[in-house]
């Protein structure tokens, strides 16, 4: 089982109308700092936290209870006292699962905490032994090369085509891609196996002149399990620097 928290900033459109007309450098920069402080608050108790929309955010949450999400609720309110977030808690055998039961909660009132804003699916994970989380490591092979023959935009269009065509297969296996900037992706896959995950990573870039690679991570919570993906993408860069090739190597932790 894995727990996903879905934070969302709550009347974020209409709020925003309210700076005026010369307001998107303010939106971007105030977007950053949000995202740093979400990511900040939750990375503490070891969960990992990815942008959906700039006004939405899913975390892994593994052994989170609502408790601790209401602790992480009462510290943005005191940051962004103009703003008002909300956060739906969801678990499930796999990611799309899990968010498809936090989106219900919020959909249907379910709230744990009112004060805090918190909607649950169920009793919130209290113990990691209930929880594990997979995750994919996803780049491209030997990025710099395309810079050679490509321009700057021209790179940012092919990473663009290569996320929208892993998250378009991954969710056909209930597991969900989020783009990390760069050349990298990440894809909470509980229950993809690498076989499948070879066989997606094949079909999008049959036709792009690229390749990827790919670190699975495997561990307790989402924190865990992306430091696992990370090191075993990087195992796959050192394995390629003694000669050996391989483009999907797991690593549990």
């Amino acid at each position: 089982m894995i727990q996903l928290t879905i934070i969302r900033i709550e009347g974020y459109g209409p709020w925003t109308l309210t700076l005026g007309y010369d307001r998107e450098a303010q939106l971007q920069m105030l977007q950053a700092r949000i995202y740093h402080d979400v990511q900040r608050l939750f990375h503490e108790k070891d969960c990992l936290v990815y942008f959906n929309r700039f006004d939405e955010y899913f975390a892994i949450t593994n052994g989170v209870s609502v408790e601790q999400h209401a602790e992480i609720a009462h510290a943005l309110a005191i940051l962004y006292t103009d703003l008002k977030m909300s956060m739906a808690i969801g678990t499930g055998k796999t990611a799309l699962e899990a968010s498809m039961n936090a989106y219900n909660a919020r959909k249907e009132n379910r709230l744990a905490d009112e004060k805090a804003r918190i909607f649950f699916s169920g009793p919130a994970t209290t113990t990691t032994s209930e929880t594990s989380a997979q995750i994919m490591h996803i780049d491209v092979d030997s990025s710099t090369k395309l810079t050679g023959r490509l321009s700057p935009y021209e790179v940012t269009a092919l990473v663009m085509k290569l996320y929208g065509r892993l998250a378009e297969e991954f969710l056909k296996l209930d597991a969900l891609t989020f783009f990390l900037g760069g050349d990298n992706f990440m894809v909470i896959s509980n229950g993809v196996t690498g076989a499948q995950a070879d066989k997606v990573i094949t079909k999008v870039t049959a036709d792009l002149g690229v390749k990827l690679n790919c670190g699975i991570g495997i561990g307790k919570n989402g924190r865990r399990a992306a430091e696992a993906a990370t090191k075993a993408l990087d195992t796959i860069r050192d394995m390629r620097e003694e000669g050996k090739i391989q483009t999907i190597y797991e690593i549990r932790c």
